[in-house]
């Protein structure tokens, strides 16, 4: 109901020519008050990463919903991944502070999603370095982009408003690459395009802890979009072959048996394009087609409700694509 009010409000300041700005002022006597928790997990020595909510992102949770990482070295700390708004981004550097004196300085972007990036401007300003993957050049300078952050700002307020801004990397990857600060070497390795077109996973060989981005979910359904399933699978396999003891997902808890996990996400992307595919193959409408489908396997994973459909019915539209 507030979410309808607010935007019913920002409409009617907007006829009078009052402005968005006038919308949030009034709408701040209704800001939240509550916040999610975020509390600092170690993975490693020196290694640590704080876990979002598996939740669909909103203004209740300020779109904690993804992991993001830190590294502690003597030469500073770097960071993988920016979390979903400003906001955590501002209590992420203050967790981090409990941790160490360090500076910050670098964030790696696993990929340019809404839930990973809305904090970049907090870590820039900071005075970071910010490293992707060169393919998230085209996403920051499209409409899909900017319409994305125009809806957020409502759906997202107070926590994603017209302050929140899109920033672009200051380093852009061309192909692996490893980065050593402080003496701490990490592997940057582009697994593009999979989830998006611009994936990086960051592998840490001396602690044999592998930051996996959105290629790997836990404890919730994998949002599948507008990914290139057939690839991330390859992705997945490729990941398969580092030695790595602990894997910190996109979303959801740390995995100490990073290769049955790997496995799960696996499993899932290959039997919506089975199912699917069959489907498409034979001409059966997507609806048919759904309801026919045994979900009863990942039912019953979070997010399954929110996400499940949508994922079948992108991967249809790819079936039918990759049969032409």
């Amino acid at each position: 109901m507030k979410t309808l009010l607010h935007r019913l409000l920002w409409m009617t300041c907007l006829a009078l020519g009052l402005g968005a700005s006038a919308w949030a002022a009034d709408a701040s006597l209704d800001k939240p008050q509550s916040k999610p928790l975020m509390q600092v997990r170690r993975v490693a020595p020196n290694v640590y990463y704080v876990q979002g909510l598996s939740e669909m992102g909103s203004s209740a949770n300020q779109n904690f919903i993804s992991n993001a990482g830190f590294v502690v070295t003597p030469q500073g700390v770097v960071v993988i991944d920016a979390l979903g708004s400003p906001e955590l981004a501002r209590r992420l550097v203050a967790e981090i502070a409990k941790v160490t004196r360090q500076p910050i300085h670098t964030v790696i972007v696993t990929h340019y999603h809404a839930d990973h990036i809305y904090g970049l401007q907090v870590f820039k300003d900071l005075g970071a370095r910010i490293v992707a993957h060169e393919a998230a050049r085209d996403y920051l300078t499209s409409d899909t982009a900017q319409l994305r952050l125009q809806a957020s700002r409502q759906d997202l307020w107070p926590w994603v408003d017209e302050k929140t801004r899109l920033v672009p990397a200051d380093e852009w990857l061309h192909g692996a690459q490893e980065l050593v600060v402080g003496g701490m070497r990490m592997v940057l390795q582009p697994v593009g395009p999979s989830h998006t077109a611009e994936d990086l996973v960051v592998y840490l060989p001396k602690q044999k802890v592998l930051f996996a981005g959105d290629l790997v979910f836990r404890n919730r359904i994998p949002y599948v979009g507008q990914a290139d399933s057939q690839h991330w699978m390859a992705a997945i396999a490729n990941l398969q072959k580092f030695d790595t003891r602990w894997m910190v997902p996109g979303h959801g808890p740390i995995s100490q048996d990073p290769q049955a996990d790997m496995r799960l996400t696996l499993d899932y992307l290959h039997y919506l394009r089975d199912s699917m595919a069959r489907a498409a193959r034979d001409m059966e409408p997507f609806d048919e087609a759904y309801q026919n489908t045994d979900w009863r396997r990942f039912e019953k994973i979070p997010l399954f409700k929110s996400a499940n459909r949508m994922n079948a019915y992108n991967t249809y539209l790819l079936m039918e694509h990759e049969a032409k």
